[in-house]
């Protein structure tokens, strides 16, 4: 800011509204329920639960190397203004709530299931693909055009990194969103190149300077299942020379 100028105010957060036990019950229910009808969110495990006057959504850990426990995806707080709605926030790393959205529960819910950006998991696309077919976590059937390119096979529309991943290679939801932290920092996925058993992923960001960073991630279905594996810069340009690195490492990422 110039010398002589104000920082804008803050956008003061509406004031939290206290809920009868029936309004409580009736907002955890559609919570719930629009949870299960996101295929995703299903597959995540997602929950929502109520506490000291507010509603927390949350996913069980599903790391089999670490003790059992949640994440807490987002807080919901009733808020006092004209329409009565609900507010949706997220934590950043240092743990600061930050506002996402505001409406009703079940558009709240919508929004997390949508996320494409990696606010919450990045599966947006993905999530609004299996919603139309309605046949739950059912695969649709997906052609490979050229050396990284992905179509549905029935309408010819261009597939997502995401839904590639799911549709065509056979990855479980929990591994497309791997890495998570990438996806957290809103970096972009895309395909550099694919077998049927390794995926060569780049995501990118770009800073406000206009500056581009980001990493590789290696999708690799080895011992019965998949695992997402990141790689040192230097040492991912092609698939051979990734998982070359990853096994002189005992497929330990980077």
């Amino acid at each position: 800011m110039g010398w002589g100028q104000r920082w804008p105010e803050r956008e003061r957060r509406p004031k939290a509204r206290r809920l009868t036990e029936a309004e409580k019950q009736e907002i955890l229910t559609t919570l719930k329920r629009v949870i299960v009808a996101s295929p995703v969110l299903s597959a995540f495990g997602v929950d929502a639960r109520a506490d000291r006057g507010r509603f927390y959504i949350e996913r069980q850990q599903q790391d089999e190397d670490s003790d059992p426990g949640t994440d807490v995806w987002g807080r919901i707080t009733p808020v006092a203004d004209e329409d009565n709605e609900l507010l949706l926030e997220t934590a950043n790393r240092k743990g600061k709530w930050s506002v996402v959205a505001q409406g009703t529960a079940g558009k709240l819910i919508k929004v997390i299931a949508s996320d494409t950006k990696g606010t919450f998991h990045g599966l947006g696309s993905l999530d609004k693909s299996l919603r139309k077919s309605g046949n739950g976590l059912e695969r649709l059937p997906v052609k490979k055009l050229g050396k990284a390119a992905f179509v549905y096979a029935e309408t010819g529309k261009k597939c997502t990194v995401q839904e590639a991943l799911f549709h065509y290679f056979g990855l479980p939801v929990e591994i497309v969103a791997e890495p998570a932290v990438w996806y957290g920092y809103h970096r972009t996925p895309k395909i550099v190149e694919a077998t049927r058993t390794r995926v060569l992923v780049r995501f990118t960001a770009e800073s406000m300077s206009g500056e581009t960073f980001g990493g590789t991630c290696l999708y690799a279905f080895q011992e019965e299942h998949w695992g997402a594996y990141t790689i040192r810069p230097s040492e991912s340009k092609t698939i051979a020379q990734a998982e070359a690195w990853l096994v002189k490492r005992k497929w330990q990422p980077w």
